[in-house]
This record gives C-alpha cells, structure tokens and sequence, in this order.
C-alpha cells in the first residue's frame, strides 16, 4: 500500500494549519520543510520539539526532512554548508525521519556540466560519509539547474557516488521543465535508485506546474510501472500552484486539496491502494 505525504508548509505558513488540513485529507505523514516562515534547519531544538509534539497530537509521522542542502552553487563555499548538513542530521532525529532530501548544486549559467563533475561528486560523497552511523538515506530529487538535472546525471551522481546512504526522489515535473520526458527518458535508467516520489506535474510548452495528471509528466504511465515493480514508498504532494520559488513554493489551502484530488484520482482510476 502507496503512503500519502506533502509538503505541508504549502498549506500555510501556520504549523496548526499545515496539520489539521493534512489530516482532513487522510493524509499520515509530512515531509517537513518550514513552518512559520522558518527552514526547518533554521528552527531551533525546543521549536523542533513542538513541531514533533503538534505532529503526533494530529497522528502524523514525517516521511522526509525536506531540506535546501545541496541548494547553494558549485562555486559557493561548501564547509560552512557541511555544518548546516550536520544540523540537518540532528533534524531528522529529532523528527524522526528516516530521509533527508538533498540537491547537488547550482551550476554557473551557461557551463558545461562536465566541468564542475568531479567536484559534485566530492561533495556529494562528502555528505554521504557525514550521513554515516545515522540511521537516515539521503535521496537527490532532480531539480532545475544543478547538476543532476537529466536522469543521466542523476544516474552519474548515484552510481559515482556508491553509497547505500545514497538513493533517488523522483520529481516529473523537474524533469519537464528540463527538457525531458520523464518516464520516457528516464523510468528504466533511474528505477534501481528510486527511494520517494514527488507529486507535481508540469507543461512542456510553458514549464508551469500543474496538478497530477494535467502535465507532461507522463505520471500516469509512472505509477502504472512502480505499481508493475513492486515499489512500496512514500509519494509526497509539492504542489506548487500559486508559487514556486528556489527554496519552495506555495499552493494555499483550496488548491492544495485540489492537489491531492488530482492524484488519489489516478491512484483509483488504477486500483492503486493508498494511506
């Protein structure tokens, strides 16, 4: 059985807010990004506490610690971001994640990939290596003008990188905004990695996000092919549908269910169960 989860902070701002909705939709998990307008790197240990307590008051776990680690350039300085890396990690235990998402760095306009590779590669492995005796995996998403924007560099950065701490979400609308059909392009290329799907699709015209199903993101044909493998993760709503912006985005209360209405309908269309 598929488990539901979303980036809450799409809802509201309000930690509150962000849960009671969740849990009108049925929704049992979160992946936790901000809440009161703060990263959630950037709240401090009692802060977290509460979030953890208001969490389980409304019957949520989080799926994934949704941090910017990863979101800053290839040429910025990376020692300082390995600090803010070891705070994710206190995160995920204080939340009890078992993921922490990352990215693999902003690329200078107009570079040519290849160029920055082997310095991806030491940093990426650099996080991995921190990762280790935490009882967490990290998974890459594919996002728009870093590294591993194409599956094959995704595929690059997780088969150079070789460390089961290592693993994959997946993002169609990402990918069509670069370019790519993502299940035609990608599915048999990246399934052995993937860990945690993102929930948003997208036009290829345009690159404007839309809900499940109303893109190019070809997520029907996606789900019909995990359902076929076997997968039994964590499929998280980021909407994106009033804003979207480097850090996040935001989709508001209304659209947020129109969201998850959008994909649980694919799910039953295919007889695909979920929580």
């Amino acid at each position: 059985m598929w488990t539901l989860s979303g980036f809450a902070d799409e809802i509201s701002a309000d930690l509150g807010a962000q849960c009671r909705h969740l849990a009108q939709l049925g929704i049992s998990q979160v992946e936790f990004r901000s809440a009161w307008e703060t990263n959630v790197l950037d709240l401090d240990d009692d802060q977290l506490r509460h979030v953890a307590g208001t969490l389980s008051a409304h019957g949520l776990r989080t799926s994934s610690v949704g941090s910017p680690i990863g979101k800053i350039g290839i040429l910025d300085d990376f020692e300082e971001h390995l600090h803010r890396f070891d705070r994710a990690l206190q995160v995920a235990g204080l939340l009890g994640a078992p993921v922490i998402r990352i990215f693999s760095f902003f690329l200078p306009d107009g570079d040519d990939p290849a160029i920055h590779r082997d310095e991806v590669l030491r940093r990426m492995t650099a996080l991995c290596e921190r990762a280790n005796g935490h009882d967490v995996l990290l998974v890459h998403e594919n996002e728009k003008n870093i590294y591993g924007d194409t599956p094959q560099r995704c595929l690059d950065v997780v088969e150079s990188v070789g460390s089961p701490l290592l693993k994959l979400t997946w993002d169609a609308a990402n990918f069509v905004q670069c370019g790519v059909r993502p299940y035609t392009d990608g599915y048999a290329m990246l399934r052995p990695h993937l860990e945690y799907i993102q929930i948003k699709d997208a036009l290829r015209s345009t690159g404007a996000v839309r809900p499940a199903g109303e893109g190019d993101g070809e997520i029907r044909q996606t789900i019909r092919a995990l359902r076929a493998d076997g997968f039994d993760g964590v499929f998280s709503l980021e909407p994106h549908l009033a804003f979207a912006g480097t850090i996040g985005g935001f989709t508001g209360v209304e659209m947020f269910t129109v969201a998850h209405r959008a994909f649980t309908r694919l799910l039953d269309e295919e007889a695909i169960p979920y929580r």
